[in-house]
């Protein structure tokens, strides 16, 4: 109750859910960096910003589509400065680059299919010498638990969602726990999983991006489940490291999946603006259509005599219409 007010409040405050995230990523990049001292130099994480904004300008200007996104391109390279670690300068600027540019060269159905930090982040891993991610360096504190599951609430119910996160959470955490039931296993052995801050991280941070998910709440609910059960199998059957952000990728091509079985309208972060790495010229068409663009070409004669055709009715009120210009 108290984080729905709070997430109430800043929707007064800033319609746009990103200003949360952005504040709650900063605050965990400067806690992680001062408290539990992060291999990150200072150039490691001006690089990744000007060379994500940078290629966020570039693609903007190719696809034709106006500066809206700077926002998206910001929490892109705060989660890439999270998640990745490397042992040299250019790593972190190389995957912020393929983050942004997943945004506009994947895409399906006009929504990116890859969350964009986590094509990053997982590139940097397959293909550049290097680079590694320490699911661990966040510790087992149950007092930094606590503010990641505080902020992340914030964010997800100011997004509208926190089903796919609690969803996965519930789905993830009870697979752990039917395996410490089924290994007989301590309850210590359990709780001590869930205070990873890795997991909470991934849970109210990545999943949970609204351009990527699902858009029914049915089908958020189907893919937290689908990417609960990657995340299980890829840890404990297949013995293999980063389960979670693996999970998220093999996971992404069944969204279009989702939205076809059950349909739903896009998420937009502000009513009016485009969607991420849209052309602006059918972004204007849909929202002329949906404003009613039947109403707004009848400013002129030509559009209005458009209309009535369609409606089989100009042939009456055609000469009218000619007269009335004859006499002005």
């Amino acid at each position: 109750m108290y984080g729905g007010e709070i997430g109430s409040r800043l929707r007064g405050i800033c319609p746009d859910p990103r200003m949360a995230q952005i504040l709650s990523l900063g605050i965990l990049l400067s806690a992680g960096a001062w408290l539990r001292d992060f291999s990150l130099r200072p150039g490691q994480i001006a690089l990744t910003f000007a060379c994500g904004l940078l290629c966020q300008k570039l693609c903007e200007r190719f696809a034709r589509r106006p500066s809206s996104s700077i926002r998206s391109a910001v929490i892109t390279c705060f989660s890439v400065t999270l998640l990745l670690r490397a042992n040299n300068w250019w790593i972190h600027p190389a995957a912020a680059g393929a983050a942004i540019g997943s945004k506009f060269v994947l895409r399906i159905r006009r929504k990116h299919l890859f969350n964009p930090a986590n094509f990053g982040v997982l590139f940097a891993l397959a293909t550049l010498p290097g680079a590694w991610v320490s699911a661990g360096q966040w510790g087992q504190d149950v007092a930094l638990a606590g503010w990641m599951v505080s902020m992340g609430g914030v964010v997800t119910r100011q997004a509208r969602r926190a089903d796919i996160s609690w969803s996965f959470l519930a789905f993830y955490v009870g697979a752990l726990a039917l395996r410490v039931m089924w290994l007989g296993q301590r309850w210590p052995v359990l709780t001590h999983q869930l205070s990873s801050g890795a997991l909470l991280l991934f849970a109210f941070f990545m999943i949970s991006d609204p351009m990527t998910t699902p858009n029914h709440r049915r089908g958020r609910i189907a893919h937290a489940a689908a990417a609960a059960a990657i995340a299980y199998l890829w840890q404990f059957h297949f013995y293999r490291t980063n389960g979670l952000l693996w999970a998220l990728l093999i996971a992404a091509p069944a969204v279009p999946l989702w939205d076809l079985i059950w349909p739903a309208p896009s998420f937009r972060w502000i009513e009016g603006e485009t969607n991420e790495a849209e052309p602006q010229s059918t972004a204007d068409v849909r929202l002329r259509d949906r404003a009613g663009g039947a109403v707004d070409n009848a400013v002129d004669g030509d559009g209005f005599l458009r209309v009535l055709r369609g409606q089989k009715r100009c042939v009456a009120l055609q000469p009218r219409l000619t007269s009335r210009d004859g006499a002005a």
